[in-house]
């Protein structure tokens, strides 16, 4: 259709003439309220944006000689950001002679990783960078 005749029309009706495929050969346009048409493409972005869940990294800090009490609370924390769909990043930190007690570290980290089995999997192994040993568990799908 002509495009002096598809204005005048819509200025007949009271509308605005809205280009909506511009790439498309010929390209395709409608009749209709352009206020409206940008109010409806906002909310149906806004709406989009709603859904999306954005991956949150969450940190516990331990230590390597931490106590079984002060263990099941860290983990239990460590449980809801996963179960939030958040990844969790176990951070453990070595100071002064703990050093030397490398391998006690790591054996707190696998009784970690082995507690948290059940809601998460292992993205990063537990690795040394400098003072600290880190790893990183990400949730398992959620229904």
């Amino acid at each position: 259709m002509d495009t002096e005749f598809a204005v005048n029309m819509a200025k007949e009706r009271g509308l605005d003439l809205v280009e909506v495929a511009p790439d498309a050969r010929p390209p395709v346009c409608k009749i209709l309220d352009y206020g409206k048409y940008k109010y409806q493409q906002k909310k149906k972005e806004h709406d989009a944006k709603k859904k999306q869940h954005q991956v949150v990294i969450k940190e516990v800090r331990v230590r390597p000689k931490i106590d079984e009490h002060d263990l099941e609370t860290k983990m239990r924390k460590a449980r809801e950001f996963l179960e939030a769909g958040d990844k969790l990043q176990v951070n453990m930190l070595f100071r002064g002679r703990e050093h030397q007690f490398r391998d006690r570290g790591m054996v707190v980290m696998q009784d970690i990783k082995e507690r948290l089995s059940d809601v998460s999997k292992c993205e990063r192994e537990p690795s040394r960078d400098g003072h600290r040993v880190i790893m990183v568990l990400q949730p398992l799908k959620t229904k």
